[in-house]
C-alpha cells in the first residue's frame, strides 16, 4: 500500500475544511442549526490543523533546514494569527445567532486561500522531500495522538 504524503494528507484536510465553511456560508440564512454545526466543525477542524502544523510540522521543517528565525515558518505563523482572529470574530457572531458574517468570511477566505496555496505548493512538498517514510509515520502518529484539549478551544478559549 502506498503511503500518503504530507502534501496529500493536508490538501485533503484543506478540502474537507473548505466544504464545511462553504456549507456554513450556504446554510446560514436558511438553516441556522445546520449552519452552526458546520461552522463549529470547521472551527475545531481548522484549529486542529493549525496546531498540527505549529506543533508537529513546523518543528520538523525547522530542524531539517536549520531555518528557525525569519523564513517561511514565521510567515505561516503570522498568517495563522490572522486566521484565528477572523475565526474568533465569526465564532462570536455565530454563537449569538448573528449570521451577518459576509465581510468576515471574505477576509478569512482571502488569507486562507493564499496561505493554503503556499503550503500546498511549497511547504508540504518540501517537508515530503525532507522526510523519509519513518519520519512521515512519526508525524502522522503525533497528529493522531494530539489531545483534543490542544485544539477544541482556541484564541479566546471559547467553544
Amino acid at each position: 500500500m502506498k503511503q500518503i504524503t504530507i502534501t496529500e494528507y493536508y490538501q485533503n484536510d484543506h478540502l474537507r475544511l473548505d466544504k464545511l465553511f462553504d456549507l456554513y456560508s450556504t446554510l446560514k440564512h436558511s438553516d441556522s442549526l445546520k449552519a452552526k454545526s458546520s461552522f463549529q466543525e470547521f472551527k475545531i477542524g481548522l484549529q486542529r490543523h493549525i496546531v498540527w502544523e505549529e506543533n508537529i510540522l513546523f518543528p520538523v521543517f525547522e530542524k531539517k533546514t536549520n531555518i528557525v528565525t525569519g523564513g517561511p515558518i514565521q510567515v505561516m505563523k503570522q498568517e495563522h494569527r490572522q486566521i484565528k482572529q477572523y475565526l474568533e470574530s465569526i465564532h462570536e457572531k455565530v454563537k449569538n445567532n448573528d449570521f451577518n458574517t459576509d465581510s468576515l468570511e471574505k477576509e478569512i477566505l482571502s488569507v486562507l486561500s493564499q496561505h493554503n496555496l503556499k503550503e500546498e505548493n511549497i511547504l508540504y512538498p518540501y517537508i515530503d522531500k525532507l522526510t523519509n517514510k519513518d519520519e512521515k509515520n512519526e508525524i502522522f502518529i503525533a497528529m493522531d495522538e494530539l489531545p483534543k484539549e490542544a485544539y477544541e478551544h482556541c484564541c479566546s478559549g471559547n467553544h
